[in-house]
């Protein structure tokens, strides 16, 4: 099967392959790497993360090749799966935080692999959902999911991420998508006026600009205390959730407030539109850290509250993902998949 072209995803068979693979999570400023061992009925054998800083080498090549010096006890791994934090098209990144290019057909000779793969790091969210445990989540309403049905994962954090894991005769496909840039709507009258705020301001209002991201929710903030005429002082959003959760500034509170309310909307919306009957799973680096206030907030409600096909959305389940090495799961799942 040949790979897929561009960066819509990887449709994967599984067909055993053994040997020792390399795992990588690349951002712009820290990557994450471990051994893992694929070995038939062996189950998983990953080694220990170790941790790189970006700036400490000038080409991703030169930390993998540091990497597999101090960690790979003198066997080659054959081969390698890279999550990279941005967009990948024909099996190659372009970091925008970093000058790191993470491009899988030049490091497979130049590092001796059988293959490299480069995937967006949300596609390995996505791959690592069939494998999370009861442990890694907290389940946040809902029915039991349809097995085989399609599985959806949201994330804010430093933006908005989205992707789906479709399973159809045996195989599996990420779609990856740039969800976060459609237009954030509007459920509410009060909500109106905040994104008209937020258009005066950005012009085009994105889901990930305008609520549901780190940047996201500080514009939440300064709108909501615009269109309420309140004097705030400047947070960034460890600052707001930190004050919301104290219960120190009603603007930072409702902010969150409606920061989660939106969540909801716009992730009942990705489920109607992917059909995500097997469950909508919530990750990112922002929501993990308000499990509670995120449970007793208008999520929920939010998420269902799609007139006729509410009862279709009441019976999708809605998880928390709190796993803080997922990404190292959906490397491992994808490669136990992988044909090459």
């Amino acid at each position: 099967m040949p790979r897929p072209e561009g960066g819509g995803g990887h449709e994967i068979m599984n067909i055993g392959k053994t040997g020792q693979i390399l795992l990588a999570d690349i951002g712009g400023t820290n990557a994450r790497f471990a051994l893992s061992r694929s070995e038939l009925g062996q189950g998983d054998q990953s080694g220990p993360i170790d941790y790189v800083k970006v700036a400490d080498f000038p080409t991703v090549r030169e930390a993998i090749a540091d990497v597999l010096a101090r960690r790979a006890g003198g066997e080659q791994p054959r081969r390698a799966v890279l999550a990279v934090a941005g967009p990948v098209s024909n099996n190659r990144c372009v970091m925008t935080n970093s000058p790191w290019v993470i491009d899988g057909n030049e490091l497979q000779p130049a590092l001796g692999f059988d293959s490299v793969h480069v995937l967006n790091d949300f596609e390995v969210v996505a791959w690592s959902l069939p494998a999370l445990q009861p442990a890694d989540l907290i389940p946040l309403g809902g029915g039991d999911g349809l097995p085989g049905e399609p599985l959806l994962v949201v994330g804010p954090g430093t933006g908005f991420g989205v992707s789906c894991l479709v399973q159809r005769h045996g195989a599996r496909l990420a779609v990856v998508t740039e969800a976060g840039h459609a237009t954030l709507p509007a459920e509410n009258e009060r909500e109106e006026r905040v994104i008209a705020c937020l258009r005066r301001r950005l012009g085009h209002v994105s889901i990930e600009r305008g609520a549901l991201s780190g940047s996201g929710l500080q514009n939440l903030y300064e709108a909501l205390a615009e269109v309420d005429g309140a004097q705030v002082p400047h947070r960034d959003a460890a600052g707001i959730t930190k004050a919301a959760l104290e219960g120190s500034c009603p603007v930072s509170r409702a902010t969150l407030e409606m920061f989660c309310a939106i969540l909801g909307s716009v992730a009942g919306n990705l489920a109607v539109t992917f059909g995500a009957r097997g469950g909508v799973y919530v990750a990112g680096g922002i929501v993990p850290r308000f499990p509670q206030f995120l449970t007793a907030s208008a999520f929920r409600p939010r998420f269902e509250a799609k007139g006729r096909f509410q009862d279709y959305l009441r019976n999708i389940p809605t998880r928390l993902v709190i796993k803080p090495d997922a990404s190292f799961v959906g490397l491992k799942m994808f490669a136990d998949h992988n044909v090459d």
